[in-house]
């Protein structure tokens, strides 16, 4: 078992491969001992050390019981004495807000139960986990918690999640509900974030912990381009392979919190978990109220080994479907090669191009339904413009398909435009506050799938476009932050759940339409990386990594995104140079170089490429034909960071070792350049590696030791090296 419990000393003890994670129970609290190297089976409670630090925090129990605001607690909550930032706070029927949460009992099960309602990790053997219930209990209030920590012993994994249970007779509010919290007994760490904005997603920062409180705080009803549901400690010294390292992801595509606290005594305690200033929620007697799952990981072997594990358990136990295990279609959206201009003519000369390029899918983005000429109106009309396509779909659909191309098109079903037929129908149906200005955004407002009706009207609209099997893809898009969040269907005293409510019932939709069309292949979008979450890869297993499509300003975005999202969540596409977003002109080989990362396609205009161009591009198509399931499934290396240094490098490696796929990007070229090489990692030492461009031979040995030369002049030079053993 990857659980144990020792009775004599009250100890839990969750293995993940070769790291543990302890804490013991006493008085009835559950006190945190230990999370790092693996350690055998002992008991580990000296490890608790109470030093009676007052410093104005009552002790418990009439001075005889613990100084909560000096002990490492496992889930502490609020109002008995710990003052710093709690997992856990309630306002109880008679206005207080204490929660005084104590052991009641524990199971240790087989598996990992399904939270309802939310997206999370699955087994698909109950060998593959085990699972520890502790369950507190406030014996005033009658509110029960139950924390669910599941332990993925191979992939070196814990998840965790709470439901908390109100078995009084009277409702609670719950006014803060983390998925994790951990407590940690000194603060010699750095804190790894990331911060960005639309189109420069995800740039990573790392700075010391000091005191008082390190918070990403998004409260945007996303889950943002500002900051992702992650946040990572480390040793001041940890690298890319040596150092601990201990991160949480959020499994949740809205608003959170994740949080990293210095506080007086010098410890330290981590938290992610919904946003507590926009989150409430009324908990009625007999109800049971489920908060998203957090993902965490430790490692002691430094980021690599940190990002392979998150890689890993993503990618085959977060993602679902018939596209989660295959090398995913090459694709060109059409967006950047006529945006909003388009016909039924123009598509099928574009169509025609891809057909003779050797691409999989023709996706048709904004603009094939309603009246939609520019982003002004009929979003919520999804219904095939007749005006751009007399014969409906059906007419380019057959098209491509006698030429072996799928179609796929793009919806934001999450939206609705003032100008539209839904709009006039039922103006009540988007989030607002009545008497209060709605903020447009893009022209648009954001519908409330809080409510069912919502829902079951975009599934039936949606499912009307998909339902003859002629749709191969949908982009899926979220193009707006929320604003006046309130909802017509929800009492004064419940508006506080409407963002929440609105993310129960987007799951829901896009479980019954990823059940129901189990052959289309979903990406989400939002604006790029908006919404680039765990969440969301539950239902789409990729991701539009950034509307910022240049191949320069996407090492950055991709290297951030690298740390904790595997290379299969993400879509990375050639683009037209110039860049459409920043004119940079940059070598097609470069283009290539970059998207060959992720899921792989392209952001052009095939009809207007010289022939050189074109065949280049079926070049690069039958590569990724060739190689895309060791780029999608590959352990993927970090080596040169573009934050720091003038370049960019990483390979990916096939797990038996056999192939080693690594690229080079020359960003900025100074005089004189150093003499630039590139190590690699992850090869099998004495094997030979015969690089496929320029038949080289070369032993695993000196690949990582000394590497291959990389170019020093030419700005935005690269270099793609393909090495197989022979």
């Amino acid at each position: 078992m990857a659980i144990t419990y020792t009775p004599e000393c009250r100890q839990f003890k969750l293995d993940a491969k070769d790291t543990s994670y302890i804490f013991i129970e006493r008085d009835g609290f559950l006190l945190h001992l230990y999370w790092g190297a693996k350690l055998s089976d002992c008991d580990c409670s000296y490890m608790f050390r109470e030093q009676g630090r007052a410093a104005f925090s009552p002790r418990m129990e009439n001075c005889g019981g613990f100084i909560l605001d000096d002990v490492p607690l496992e889930y502490p909550a609020w109002g008995r004495g710990d003052m710093r930032s709690p997992a856990l706070e309630v306002i109880n029927a008679d206005g207080s807000d204490i929660c005084d949460l104590r052991y009641k009992c524990h199971k240790i099960i087989k598996g990992k139960p399904r939270i309802p309602g939310l997206p999370s990790t699955y087994v698909e053997s109950d060998d593959e986990c085990d699972t520890l219930v502790v369950t507190l209990r406030d014996d005033v209030t009658g509110v029960e918690a139950d924390l669910y920590y599941c332990v993925y012993g191979e992939l070196g994994v814990i998840t965790r999640y709470t439901a908390l249970r109100n078995t009084g007779k009277e409702s609670v509010n719950i006014a803060k509900i983390a998925s994790a919290s951990v407590d940690f007994d000194n603060i010699r760490y750095d804190v790894i974030s990331n911060f960005g904005t639309h189109c420069r997603e995800r740039n990573i920062e790392r700075t010391p912990l000091h005191h008082g409180d390190y918070v990403m705080d998004v409260r945007r009803g996303a889950s943002s381009h500002v900051h992702n549901p992650f946040i990572i400690l480390c040793d001041h010294t940890a690298d890319e392979t040596s150092g601990n390292v201990y991160g949480m992801m959020l499994a949740y595509s809205g608003s959170f919190t994740a949080r990293a606290s210095a506080n007086q005594f010098d410890t330290a305690r981590v938290q992610i978990g919904l946003n507590e200033r926009e989150f409430g929620w009324k908990l009625g007697s007999g109800e049971t109220f489920y908060a998203p799952e957090a993902i965490m990981c430790c490692t002691t072997k430094g980021f690599d080994e940190f990002s392979y594990r998150l890689h890993t358990l993503l990618r085959t136990r977060m993602c679902r479907g018939k596209y989660r295990d295959v090398r995913r279609p090459v694709l060109l959206n059409s967006w950047e090669a006529c945006y909003f201009s388009f016909d039924v003519e123009r598509l099928k000369k574009i169509g025609a191009a891809c057909a003779d390029l050797g691409f999989e899918l023709m996706v048709i983005d904004d603009g094939w339904f309603g009246k939609r000429d520019t982003d002004n109106c009929s979003l919520g009309d999804w219904v095939v413009d007749k005006k751009k396509f007399p014969n409906g779909l059906h007419e380019i659909s057959d098209f491509l398909a006698e030429r072996g191309v799928g179609l796929g098109i793009w919806f934001e079903p999450e939206m609705i435009s003032p100008d539209s037929d839904l709009y006039r129908a039922h103006p009540d149906w988007c989030i607002h506050i009545d008497g209060r200005p709605r903020s447009e955004g893009r022209n648009q407002l954001i519908l409330d799938l809080g409510r069912q009706e919502v829902c079951d009207y975009l599934y039936d609209s949606i499912s009307a476009i998909l339902r003859d099997g002629s749709i191969k893809y949908v982009k899926w898009d979220f193009n707006r932050n929320m604003t006046e969040v309130g909802s017509a269907a929800l009492p004064a005293d419940r508006q506080k759940e409407t963002t929440h409510r609105c993310y129960l019932g987007l799951y829901s939709l896009l479980e019954r339409l990823t059940n129901d069309y189990k052959d289309v292949l979903f990406e989400s979008c939002s604006g790029g990386g908006g919404r680039f979450d765990a969440g969301m890869l539950y239902y789409m297993p990729q991701v539009w990594t950034s509307d910022n499509s240049d191949a320069i300003e996407r090492l950055r975005i991709q290297y951030g995104t690298s740390l904790c999202y595997p290379m299969s969540a993400m879509s990375a596409h050639v683009s037209a140079s110039p860049n459409h977003q920043t004119a940079h002109v940059t070598p097609y080989e470069t283009r290539l170089t970059v998207a060959l990362t992720g899921s792989f396609g392209f952001e052009l205009d095939p009809t207007e490429m010289p022939d050189d161009e074109r065949n280049r591009v079926t070049d690069s198509i039958n590569l990724f034909k060739e190689y895309g399931d060791v780029l999608q499934k590959g352990r993927y290396h970090r080596l040169r960071n573009p934050h720091d240094e003038t370049c960019a490098a990483w390979c990916t490696v096939s797990h038996d070792k056999k192939v080693c796929i690594a690229g080079y990007v020359l960003t900025h070229v100074r005089m004189y350049g150093n003499n630039e090489r590139v190590a690699l990692r992850g090869l099998e030492p004495k094997a030979k590696y015969k690089e496929k461009f320029t038949g080289a031979v070369y032993t695993g040995e000196q690949l990582m030791n000394f590497g291959f030369h990389a170019p020093t002049t030419l700005e935005y030079r690269s270099i793609l090296c393909i090495f197989e053993q022979i």
